[in-house]
């Protein structure tokens, strides 16, 4: 009998490009498990996880199984603890292709909102909570070339030693007091 294929290693950075991976990183429990798993690289099961992310196992299972069909996650053939298959990250980051952040998908952004806000409530009263605004006269052609520019510049700047930073970029027509 062949031993068992080891999982491939994880991708460094995958581009969702698919609405359903997009509906998937809809919750924020969802992204926790995919921070988690992309940033250790390990190999963990449903009940790990929920011990890890101090959740119910059974509610973590459905968003483990929405993760795993949107081809964000996958189980790792033969390495089974017993009656639990672990489950591995795709790849260690995900980025969202440009052309679906414009689709309006509530999903996304109000995960992005939430997970704005879990920031802030954390890290707010330290001082370790950093924003800025703009506002500037742009084409929406010239917005993704400037967060194109800026994905480039944070990849080449990236360490691996350093503690992970979230930053979200959001732009939209100038609103003066409406």
């Amino acid at each position: 009998m062949d031993a068992p294929t080891p999982a491939p290693e994880p991708l460094e950075v995958l581009t969702i490009d698919r609405p359903e991976q997009i509906k998937a990183l809809g919750h924020p429990l969802r992204l926790r498990v995919l921070e988690l798993l992309g940033e250790t690289g390990e190999e963990l099961s449903n009940r790990e996880l929920a011990s890890r992310l101090k959740v119910d196992p059974g509610h973590l299972h459905f968003h483990v199984r929405m993760l795993v069909r949107a081809g964000l996650i996958r189980p790792v053939q033969g390495a089974g603890r017993a009656r639990e298959k672990p489950y591995r990250a795709i790849a260690k980051a995900i980025r969202v292709a440009p052309e679906l952040l414009g689709t309006g998908s509530t999903d996304i952004h109000a995960a992005m909102l939430e997970e704005v806000q879990r920031g802030w409530e954390k890290y707010g009263p330290e001082g370790r909570f950093r924003s800025a605004q703009l506002t500037a006269r742009l084409k929406p052609e010239h917005v993704r070339e400037l967060w194109q520019a800026f994905v480039e510049k944070a990849e080449e700047l990236e360490d691996p030693d350093v503690d992970p930073v979230l930053v979200t970029l959001v732009s939209h027509p100038y609103t003066e007091g409406e």
